[in-house]
């Protein structure tokens, strides 16, 4: 049985800088795997755990993303194998070439039970990845999952919406996406790290360069809203009214 998770590798949020006109600068931003697939990653690792299944991580992105220090923060995750595509002509996909390039890793993957995939990522979080990867694939794709088991070719996979919980049963293989509750990263211990250098990871150039299907013409933070900086006594009479409305107001 083999289970196979996808993870994104983006800029470390705290050290993007913001201009005065709003632009942003990634320059000094580290590359760090998305904390949404932080959470898929674990969940992948218990399930596999549970089940007896062998691991095995997917990304595509930049040429930046082949850094030593991430794929051992991702092997050391529980994962037994690694394969990526670090090509510049990957660096910032939309969902449609994302899809595209991480089937093409799976097909140097070989045959798979189950796709687990975070429910978005840190920068976009355009929650697509999942379904146009299942869509191109052909396969089932179950969203907003919470709870996973794997038991005779069928997925169980509970889903915690906004009224109901719902339980899903899918003939496998097929591809799910996860929700930060489904599992809490785990933080590797030393052990972990020093093995993950001995897990085999390939990492290789774009056969055949994606095509996205957006074009993107500026990107820049949202202009900040200047503080209404009101201030209310609570010793006065009829604060908290007062307190109720202004906040009403603000929202």
């Amino acid at each position: 049985m083999k289970i196979v998770v996808s993870f994104k590798v983006v800029h470390d949020d705290q050290d993007i800088q913001v201009a005065g006109d709003g632009s942003l600068d990634f320059s000094k931003a580290h590359q760090v795997v998305s904390t949404y697939d932080l959470n898929a990653i674990e969940a992948a690792a218990q399930l596999a755990g549970a089940t007896g299944a062998s691991l095995v991580a997917i990304s595509a992105g930049g040429a930046a993303i082949d850094d030593s220090k991430l794929r051992k923060n991702v092997l050391a995750r529980g994962v037994d194998e690694l394969f990526m595509t670090a090509d510049d002509a990957c660096a910032d996909m939309d969902a449609f070439a994302s899809a595209e390039a991480l089937a093409a890793l799976l097909e140097k993957v070989g045959d798979y039970d189950l796709v687990v995939c975070g429910d978005g990522s840190a920068d976009n979080y355009a929650q697509q990845v999942d379904i146009q990867l299942a869509a191109r694939l052909g396969l089932p794709v179950v969203t907003a999952v919470t709870k996973l088991a794997l038991e005779g070719g069928v997925l169980e996979a509970q889903r915690t919406l906004e009224d109901v919980v719902e339980t899903v049963r899918v003939a496998t293989p097929a591809v799910v996406s996860v929700t930060p509750d489904a599992a809490l990263p785990r933080i590797p211990g030393m052990k972990d790290i020093v093995s993950a250098g001995k897990k085999p990871a390939e990492v290789a150039g774009a056969g055949v360069v994606p095509t996205g299907t957006l074009e993107v013409l500026d990107c820049r933070a949202p202009q900040q809203a200047d503080r209404a900086r009101v201030i209310i006594d609570a010793a006065e009479e009829g604060a908290l009214p007062r307190f109720a409305a202004a906040l009403k107001a603000a929202l």
